[in-house]
């Protein structure tokens, strides 16, 4: 499996970039749009929660944010609607990364049980913010330079950026879990304690891996606002949105490097085929359930874990029935 794996990603890469160019429908090039972004979302979420064990239900702030920087900066500068917004998204993925900053310093004072009520508190206190703030524009939201694209094209760049930060956040989360800081993190997830007292920094470790994972999470809200056009708070600023990341990177594999990237693949356009197909009623959410529910069940350390258990136990029972073969044991004889 370990010669496999290169030939694995470049595959599963090579379908990605040629999807739009086979698939053409706007209906099923937005929904990759839409899944690519949470790939990249889930895949940094897990590169801070998944390897620090600290599970976040925050993400939510540097994604509204993010779309909040594209709104504002479009707006005020006047931009016209085009390819040149694209150039706004690493900047709102940095003011993501700001905020991420005294919101960290707050949140990670506490333990791991404490750090999720205090991550949804401060959510709320953003949304709230949103909401009645002047300069958000309020529950009106804001809308920005509108772009003049075709319907059959105008999907497409946003799919290749997507996956620009797909790749990117992946490439970072594989980068960090090899190098010494991702070793320090993944100390603190196992026993916190021993960590600070084999010399770990724990709280710059845990704010630095924060703020880091908030960045693309903040690129991926700009992306949003573009796609849309126009943001509301109680679309970027979602709760659904906390949990739907979390529940991503657990279904495909809590602190893997593929799993947060299978979870979102399989979640995310799962449920948007099924909103599409099933929209007169609530029979996808029914749908939607039992399929997160028959994972749990039968697979409750995610995808990939239980797929590498098996694969590994498969091995080793081949192995075994190899060496009590009475015919291999009479040649080796």
């Amino acid at each position: 499996m370990t010669k496999a794996k290169p030939t694995a990603w470049s595959l599963g890469l090579a379908v990605l970039i040629v999807f739009p160019l086979i698939v053409t429908n706007p209906a099923w090039t937005s929904i990759g749009v839409l899944t690519l972004m949470f790939m990249a979302c889930t895949t940094s979420w897990n590169m801070f929660s998944g390897y620090s064990g600290y599970v976040s239900l925050g993400s939510a702030i540097f994604f509204g944010s993010g779309a909040y920087t594209m709104a504002l900066v479009s707006t005020h500068a006047h931009m016209a609607g085009g390819a040149a917004l694209f150039w706004l998204i690493p900047v709102a993925g940095l003011v993501a990364m700001v905020i991420a900053v005294p919101v960290g310093a707050i949140a990670l004072r506490v333990r791991r049980h404490t750090f999720v009520v205090i991550t949804i508190a401060l959510f709320f206190v953003f949304q709230l913010l949103a909401i009645n703030a002047s300069f958000t524009g309020g529950a009106a939201g804001i809308y920005i330079p509108l772009i003049n694209w075709g319907a059959s094209y105008y999907n497409v760049p946003f799919y290749y950026v997507a996956l620009g930060m797909v790749i990117f956040a992946t490439l970072l989360s594989a980068a960090v879990r090899r190098s010494r800081f991702g070793l320090q993190l993944l100390a603190i997830r196992d026993d916190e304690d021993r960590a600070l007292g084999l010399g770990v920094r724990v709280t710059a470790v845990k704010l630095t891996g924060f703020v880091m994972s908030a960045f693309t999470l903040g690129m991926a809200g700009g992306l949003y606002c573009m796609l849309q056009g126009q943001i509301y708070p109680q679309f970027v600023f979602d709760p659904t949105f906390d949990i739907t990341v979390a529940l991503m990177a657990f279904l495909g594999g809590f602190g893997t490097l593929l799993g947060p990237l299978l979870g979102g693949l399989i979640l995310e356009a799962s449920q948007q085929y099924l909103t599409e197909s099933f929209s007169n009623g609530s029979l996808y959410l029914i749908l939607f359930g039992v399929l997160f529910l028959l994972v749990i069940l039968f697979m409750p350390q995610g995808i990939v874990v239980a797929v590498s258990q098996w694969w590994n136990g498969r091995a080793q029972r081949r192995e075994l029935a190899a060496t009590t073969d009475p015919a291999a044991v009479g040649a080796n004889t």
